[in-house]
């Protein structure tokens, strides 16, 4: 039987491979996104996840058509790359307001229409940034290791009432990502993190522009949305990050630093 998902999101990348996905394999899915986009097999709704009264409207109006929400899938995110000393107050706040609010704001939202039916799962779209902290990416690290403690926490307080949270992981994927990030001026100018900054981007923009496919993580949430007894990890990438998750687990952490800096060249 197919489910009513709510993805947010989902006009490019993860977001909008998954949709699809998810509604070819017989779900009613809605989409949220800021920008307004047509499709055949997915019901879009102009949002922005930080906009607490849009997401409560938007929600109310699927419920209304539906009665239900049985999947929430929160993927809406943005970067911001620099060093954490110059950046802009801002920026920061853009970045943990729409990374980690906005999963907050639909959790929220969401929830009480879940407990109600007694059942749901909620899948946040995390990334091995959130299991280890990215040089020069710092506050996206930071926002989504907010997501993974969320997460868990979560994912303890729900599961009576039969909502199951899974977070999913993925390493670099050709997604777009990299054109949508927004660098630092400040940083790129700077004489002592500048030349560094830019050799760590190349290196950084290089691995996601040939990263793998975004379909990859999309048939990994599908196998979420219909696994009755979900893990709440899962990360999802090539062998070398695969890796990388795994060393951080067993080494000390000043000799993993090391090794990012090495990597990173930094």
């Amino acid at each position: 039987m197919g489910k009513v998902i709510l993805i947010t999101g989902a006009s490019s990348g993860f977001g909008k491979a998954t949709a699809e996905l998810l509604a070819q394999n017989g779900h009613t899915v809605y989409g949220i996104s800021r920008n307004g986009v047509e499709h055949p097999s997915v019901h879009y709704l102009p949002a922005d996840v930080r906009d607490r009264s849009r997401i409560e409207t938007a929600v109310a109006e699927i419920v209304n058509r539906e009665q239900r929400i049985d999947v929430l899938i929160n993927n809406a995110g943005m970067g911001i790359g620099g060093a954490i000393e110059l950046a802009g107050e801002e920026e920061v706040r853009t970045q943990m307001e729409t990374n980690f609010m906005g999963c907050v704001n639909l959790c929220q939202t969401v929830l009480p229409y879940m407990r109600r039916q007694g059942s749901g799962k909620i899948i946040n779209i995390s990334s091995i940034g959130g299991l280890m902290g990215l040089p020069y990416q710092g506050f996206y690290s930071a926002s989504k290791f907010a997501i993974e403690g969320l997460s868990e926490a979560l994912s303890a307080e729900v599961k009576r009432f039969g909502i199951r949270v899974s977070i999913v992981e993925p390493g670099d994927f050709a997604t777009g990502f990299t054109a949508n990030r927004k660098n630092s001026k400040a940083t790129m100018e700077d004489p002592s993190y500048g030349p560094v900054f830019r050799q760590s981007l190349q290196l950084i923009e290089k691995e996601e522009n040939g990263g793998l496919n975004p379909v990859k993580v999309a048939r990994k949430v599908a196998r979420i949305v219909d696994c009755r007894h979900p893990r709440l990890h899962y990360v999802v990438a090539n062998p070398e990050q695969r890796l990388s998750v795994l060393l951080k687990r067993i080494v000390p952490g000043n000799v993993f630093v090391d090794i990012l800096r090495g990597y990173y060249r930094t």
